[in-house]
């Protein structure tokens, strides 16, 4: 679990995020530190990225050849001038989270900024379900984010500065077929976002979740044959008639569109938005 360190690295964002509010963004978040769960892929790592480019420092966690991981962080480190600290913590795992947490304290001193994006699924009738995948998805899904936020908030408090960003989904405002567990668990998020933004609203810290569309990560690519099944439909039907029937716009949601509304909640602009739960979905919820 060594950093990675570049020193000689420049810190300035990249040439295409030379805008008045990305500089602003840099100078705020330039030597605080960013835990992102699930951040070995998809999401949480072009989250990662984002913030390692305006100048945070990194913890990664998730799963992943341990090579590849390792690549990862000195790449991350080397291009944009940080420290990348690499934890393999279970996130079902309450001990595990609570080791992972006490390692980046101790380094960092506190985690400036938190995104809870770890997450799994599971697509079946919810009289077929099965319980130990119940079990895992509100465990991973939902009480994940309750041991990282009770942990990272004692530290943001003595220091009056946090943000924290749950990645939650579409799923935490409207519902799907087959999916009890994790719509259970991303209106949960939802709930616990609005309680602890209330407990800490005075303390300068911000708590705020995002909810996704269908953004193709390799968790959604994964729930496609699943719901193929559920359905007793082609694959191709799942992402036509299914996924992206949803989102109006007919498209999926990117990365970095998920990455830059993450970045923006974490900055001076956004200080006043805070137990918000926010939709990025091409208009799915607006029907």
């Amino acid at each position: 679990m060594r950093r990675q360190t570049a020193p000689n690295a420049a810190c300035g964002p990249p040439a295409g995020m030379q805008t008045l509010m990305h500089q602003e963004l840099h100078a705020m978040l330039k030597g605080k530190t960013a835990l992102i769960t699930g951040s070995t892929s998809g999401i949480g790592l072009g989250i990662a990225e984002a913030l390692a480019a305006l100048g945070a420092n990194i913890v990664l966690n998730g799963f992943g050849d341990a090579g590849e991981i390792t690549q990862l962080r000195i790449d991350l480190a080397r291009r944009h001038g940080v420290n990348v600290l690499y934890d393999g913590a279970d996130m079902s795992q309450a001990p595990a989270i609570e080791s992972m947490m006490k390692t980046a304290l101790g380094e960092f001193g506190a985690i400036d900024i938190l995104v809870n994006n770890a997450g799994i699924q599971h697509v079946a009738p919810v009289d077929a379900f099965p319980l130990e995948k119940w079990n895992a998805i509100l465990a991973i899904n939902l009480s994940a984010a309750f041991h990282t936020t009770r942990l990272a908030l004692p530290a943001m408090k003595q220091r009056g500065f946090g943000r924290i960003v749950n990645v939650a989904s579409a799923h935490a405002l409207v519902a799907s077929p087959f999916k009890s567990a994790y719509v259970a668990a991303k209106h949960g998020i939802a709930g616990l976002t609005k309680t602890v933004a209330l407990e800490v609203a005075e303390q300068g810290i911000t708590v705020n979740a995002v909810c996704p569309g269908y953004v193709l990560t390799p968790l959604v690519k994964k729930q496609i044959p699943d719901t193929a099944k559920a359905r007793g439909i082609s694959e191709e039907a799942v992402v036509h008639d299914v996924l992206l029937a949803a989102q109006p716009t007919k498209q999926f949601v990117t990365v970095e569109q998920v990455a830059a509304f993450t970045a923006f909640l974490c900055g001076d602009a956004a200080a006043s938005i805070t137990g918000a739960v926010l939709p990025i979905e091409g208009g799915w919820t607006a029907h």
